[in-house]
């Protein structure tokens, strides 16, 4: 049998290198640059949180159909995951997700939750309570911009409804992400920061 040269045995191992996938790591449209989300962060309306007490998740009407039988939840699995496959409900029977804020795949979509980057509890506080149900019903469902992320279960209950002075992503280098998608939903929506929210997003745009 012929001897392969060694330099073509090279070529077709990094051949195969480069064809074998990377995990899944989409992410949401529209995240602005730091030097856009910066200018956006210094335009926000610095006020205290209000109106906690009044805070009833059912005031954000959220997972809706989007299309067919996939909800909104749904269409974010389809949309983050590496090489899913759904059944005829929308829902997941195989793929992959990767988790950004914490680092981690998972491939059973039970352990993924889907993120709102500015809880719908911090989007009350800050000025969410005066919308009609209809504009809260379009935030909690937003796929035009950066505001559902794929996460792992345990990463969105450590977070809950915390803001960045309270809480960041265990991944600092995702900082530099979550800080400008985070400032990018509330300066779409016009929602206020307070002093903290602003101080934490500004240390955490230094790092981009």
């Amino acid at each position: 049998m012929a001897r392969v040269p060694k330099a073509a045995l090279v070529a077709v191992i990094a051949l195969a290198v480069l064809v074998v996938p990377a995990p899944a790591q989409a992410t949401p449209p529209n995240i602005p640059a730091y030097s856009t989300a910066l200018s956006r962060l210094n335009s926000l309306t610095v006020a205290a949180e209000s109106h906690q007490s009044s805070y009833n998740r059912d005031l954000f009407p959220h997972w809706i159909t989007i299309t067919g039988t996939c909800n909104t939840r749904e269409q974010v699995l389809k949309r983050d995951g590496g090489n899913v496959v759904v059944d005829a409900s929308c829902y997941p029977t195989s793929g992959s997700w990767y988790s950004p804020y914490d680092g981690v795949t998972r491939t059973n979509p039970a352990e993924i939750s889907i993120d709102h980057v500015v809880p719908l509890a911090e989007a009350w506080r800050s000025g969410a309570w005066s919308w009609t149900t209809a504009r809260r019903q379009t935030y909690a469902n937003d796929l035009g911009g950066p505001e559902l992320w794929a996460v792992t279960g345990t990463i969105n209950s450590s977070k809950g409804d915390k803001d960045p002075a309270a809480w960041k992503p265990p991944q600092a280098a995702f900082h530099c992400t979550y800080a400008r998608a985070w400032i990018q939903v509330k300066w779409y929506y016009g929602l206020t920061v307070d002093s903290a929210e602003k101080s934490a997003l500004t240390s955490m745009l230094n790092t981009c």
